[in-house]
């Protein structure tokens, strides 16, 4: 998926800046979000603070958590507005960073709430809360921006997952099927913007927020500071940047790229019936790990299934 060149050597790079740039964060009035725009304000960005100022758990709005970090961000010369909206108000926030700078350049999806619950007891306003920000907020959000970053054949956008998304977890089968949402969304925009230089990355970070600072020793708040996050998504958003529709895990100075990998798998053939007591027989086979393929688009996969039953099915005429 991803178009980065393979380099083991470490590369030569310069001061990465983002002077005439515009940023949008969402959910920037604290944690992560305040963490990105302080950074990409010090490194000369014009940065639109967005933050409804709700609770964790998506209740009520106030406006002094963005109205403090735009503060912050003037205390050091920087260049910031504030946008109150929630991010299922899309073009409201696009249109702060039009109105006031002429162009969005980063988007960077952070807003994001929780509701956790085991399965048999979530509500339908727990799910339903859960998508409406996460999923149906980058989703509004992104596409107010998207025709602007066509337009000027640029644009850096951050997709936030989780380690929720990625493998699941306990009581949070709504947010877990959300930030997986977010995982298609933007390897998705990864393939349909790279020909313009749109470059979408999804993030996985590790990090103390609001919603865990209650509950995490503070040895492990200090490690998982917002901090230690920041540095990779102003490198994915560089002008200079090529990867592209990528997964990463981040956090406490750690930096890691996820894949998929394919087994081997059984080949039976469409030449006749197939059992279900045949699938069972060979099941250690469909499994086994060993010599697998990675597995990164769609065409791989059509390509493997071809390999094995001997039909091209990407390219068979009709």
């Amino acid at each position: 998926m991803n178009n980065s060149v393979s380099n083991k050597r470490k590369r030569k790079v310069t001061n990465i800046r983002f002077d005439k740039k515009v940023v949008i964060v969402t959910g920037a009035g604290g944690g992560l979000g305040r963490a990105y725009a302080l950074e990409f304000a010090k490194r000369g960005a014009s940065i639109v603070v967005n933050d409804l100022g709700g609770t964790g758990n998506g209740e009520g709005s106030n406006s002094a958590a963005a109205d403090k970090v735009v503060d912050e961000i003037k205390e050091f010369g920087g260049q910031a507005v504030a946008n109150y909206d929630s991010v299922e108000n899309g073009e409201s926030i696009v249109k702060t960073a039009i109105d006031n700078y002429g162009r969005v350049d980063v988007l960077i999806n952070n807003a994001g709430i929780l509701r956790d619950a085991s399965f048999a007891k979530m509500q339908d306003s727990d799910w339903d809360l859960i998508y409406r920000v996460h999923v149906d907020g980058a989703y509004k959000v992104t596409k107010a921006a998207w025709p602007y970053m066509q337009k000027q054949s640029f644009g850096r956008i951050i997709f936030t997952t989780s380690a929720a998304g990625i493998y699941g977890n306990f009581g949070q089968a709504n947010y877990s099927s959300a930030k997986s949402a977010l995982t298609g969304l933007g390897r998705t925009l990864a393939i349909e913007g790279g020909r313009k230089n749109i470059l979408s990355n999804i993030i996985a970070p590790i990090a103390g927020s609001r919603l865990t600072e209650t509950i995490w020793p503070e040895e492990v708040l200090k490690a998982t500071s917002p901090n230690f996050v920041v540095p990779l998504v102003v490198k994915l958003c560089a002008q200079d940047s090529t990867e592209n529709g990528s997964l990463i895990e981040v956090g406490a100075g750690w930096f890691s790229k996820l894949r998929y990998q394919r087994s081997q798998g059984l080949a039976l053939g469409t030449k006749k019936t197939i059992s279900a007591e045949q699938v069972a027989q060979q099941w250690n086979k469909i499994c086994d790990f060993t010599d697998a393929d990675v597995a990164d688009s769609i065409v791989d996969t059509f390509n493997a299934v071809s390999k094995y039953v001997g039909i091209d099915l990407l390219n068979a005429k009709k």
